[in-house]
């Protein structure tokens, strides 16, 4: 008995040891100063309590939507010539009201066979294909429209969370935001300045390359456009703003819908300078797409006197517009009106991972370090307010045996602030202390005053019935006894802590995850530690002696 005994207490020690190391690692020097920055090195704090900025961005998947119908139209129209259907138009009658709409059209009435044959083959089976006169419509499946803007949305979180880890911004959250569709919310812990905040949502404009319309524009308003037009753009047209060179004034430019490259088909992309001494980009194509651009500036050289242009748009502004000198493949030179912070900015986004669509920043909101450092001091206090209380309470309630119960209490906060600081060390995200997280931890140690009620109150029953004190705490402990109890009310907790995890936002997923990990850490106090002790006091005063309960 007394060497089992032996072996649990040594266990409760190596597992105190590990999560006080998990709080304060190892300190260098035992000052309060060296103390207090072992703990803040180790605890990384939330927003709410670090301060910082809290964003809440809007992706449009239609963009991404649009660009994978851009893509088909193009492999379609070479998918027809293959099978000699040519003549042919392949276009999409209304890419903002019917994204996901393909017509084709001019079909001679010979070739309608071999044209529904390309159309009903395996690359395009995410489409319905309806036959009409001379042609066909194809529409983008529901199924494959929802795959798109979820790979989307999932794709520009990911893309996010590389952008502000490559800028140096810790301790970040991005994620779903569940309050919104297609929304993101982005926690800038430690970020104050808003032109770094601005900083970090301009790199998430979206880079495209697109044709210039050859023989229109461009023109000084959007008025004088659509009267050259006629009044209305083509459908596979839009109207772009932007400076079009260095120096030059706004103009408005006509450029084709289908981008030729965009942002998700760059493999690398560095910041550089021309030989005039302005900044650009040299970057990297994928092989797709350094064969689709091959394709494209081949066919479009420059002769004549229009030579055929491309437009370089980011962020919904035309940045450059150069004419095609030569066939470019899979590595080039991007240059224009940009700054040296812009072509940092556009490299930095392009090497992370460009973002499949738009974004628009729907919400700005900034925690200021002193409110940070006010609501750690009132939860620190409300925190250390509430144990004193509890304790208290147990060493009057229970007298001797509410020493039991402190210590328990007391290895169960260890053991949860540890957890903050040992997750890192093992190779897990670090958790991240949060306002909500501290409530957490306050309602971690109201159940832990529940579980010692429940075994002790069973303990008192038993001594009442003139069973020894060794028979009560056997009882105490038993699956048969208050043990039941404890664990059925703990498990529907973390149930609970779970579903708040799943479907919550960043300071719910806080309190879920303090919670959850709060819950286990009792079971193994008020358990395992709780009877390791009376254990041991029974084993000096002999287990018929009596408890002081």
């Amino acid at each position: 008995m007394a060497k089992n005994l032996k072996g649990k207490v040594a266990a409760i020690i190596v597992v105190l040891v590990i999560f006080c190391y998990g709080i304060i690692g190892i300190p260098h020097g035992l000052s309060g100063t060296a103390l207090k920055q072992a703990l803040a090195d180790r605890i990384h704090l939330g927003l709410d309590l670090k301060g910082g900025t809290r964003l809440v961005l809007k992706v449009h998947v239609e963009d991404a939507v649009n660009s994978q119908t851009d893509r088909d139209v193009e492999h379609i129209q070479d998918d027809l010539s293959k099978v000699s259907v040519t003549g042919a138009q392949v276009k999409k009658l209304d890419p903002v009201g019917h994204p996901g709409v393909i017509t084709v059209s001019g079909v001679a009435a010979n070739k309608l066979s071999d044209a529904r044959g390309v159309l009903d083959g395996s690359d395009y089976t995410n489409y319905d294909v309806a036959s009409n006169a001379g042609g066909m419509t194809l529409t983008l499946k529901p199924g494959a429209v929802r795959d798109i803007e979820q790979h989307t949305l999932q794709q520009s979180i990911e893309t996010i969370s590389d952008r502000v880890n490559a800028l140096g911004v810790g301790e970040t959250t991005v994620q779903q935001y569940g309050l919104g569709e297609n929304e993101i919310v982005v926690e800038l812990p430690g970020v104050f300045d808003p032109d770094e905040v601005e900083k970090i949502i301009n790199t998430t404009a979206k880079l495209a390359v697109y044709p210039v319309v050859p023989g229109q524009g461009p023109w000084d308003s959007d008025q004088t456009a659509l009267q050259a037009l006629g009044g209305t753009v083509p459908p596979d047209q839009m109207l772009v703003h932007g400076s079009g060179s260095p120096g030059q004034p706004q103009q408005v430019y006509l450029l084709y819908r289908q981008s030729v490259v965009e942002g998700t088909d760059f493999r690398d992309a560095q910041p550089s300078t021309d030989q005039n001494g302005r900044p650009d980009m040299t970057f990297t194509l994928t092989t797709d797409a350094g064969q689709r651009f091959y394709k494209f500036t081949s066919a479009h050289l420059e002769s004549g006197p229009s030579p055929e242009q491309m437009a370089i748009v980011m962020g919904n502004q035309v940045k450059e517009v150069a004419s095609i000198q030569g066939a470019i493949s899979d590595r080039g030179e991007i240059y224009g009106s940009f700054s040296h912070d812009e072509v940092a900015a556009l490299s930095l986004m392009l090497r992370t991972g460009a973002l499949p669509a738009a974004l628009d920043t729907l919400d700005t909101f900034t925690v200021g370090p002193s409110l940070g450092a006010e609501s750690i001091h009132q939860g620190v206090k409300a925190a250390v307010a509430g144990t004193l209380a509890v304790m208290i309470f147990l060493l009057i309630y229970y007298k001797g045996a509410g020493i039991n119960a402190v210590l328990a209490l007391t290895l169960n906060l260890i053991i949860l602030l540890g957890f903050f600081g040992l997750m890192p060390v093992i190779g897990l995200p670090a958790p991240v202390l949060t306002l909500p997280g501290i409530a957490g931890v306050i309602l971690t140690i109201g159940m832990g005053v529940d579980s010692n009620v429940l075994i002790f109150e069973r303990i008192r029953e038993e001594l009442r019935t003139g069973k020894t004190a060794a028979a009560a705490v056997d009882k105490g402990f038993a699956m048969t006894g208050a043990l039941i109890t404890i664990v059925d009310t703990h498990v529907t907790t973390i149930v609970a802590a779970g579903i708040l995890f799943l479907f919550g936002t960043g300071p719910v997923k806080g309190f879920a995850v303090t919670l959850t990990f709060g819950l286990l850490a009792n079971l193994f106090t008020s358990v395992f530690v709780s009877r390791v002790i009376f254990d041991a006091v029974l084993g000096r005063k002999g287990r018929s002696a009596e408890l002081s309960i």
